[in-house]
């Protein structure tokens, strides 16, 4: 895929925030974090990271998953 042919790069750092000010997620907003992460070219390497932190936060119970 051409860089011009690229959707831009997301801004997620409202949610995000909105996230870590709650200190848990929706299932929809673990979705779109999944989402993003697995189509390689829309998310920056300092968002993967970040994903990735709130994943292992998830998994480890430091951040809870709303039902």
């Amino acid at each position: 895929m051409a860089l011009r042919d690229r959707p831009p790069t997301v801004n997620l750092q409202p949610l995000l925030d909105q996230i870590a000010i709650a200190g848990k997620l929706t299932r929809q907003e673990y979705m779109q974090l999944a989402t993003l992460i697995l189509s390689d070219y829309s998310v920056n390497e300092e968002d993967r990271r970040q994903i990735n932190r709130i994943f292992d936060d998830v998994q480890t119970g430091k951040l809870k998953l709303a039902k």
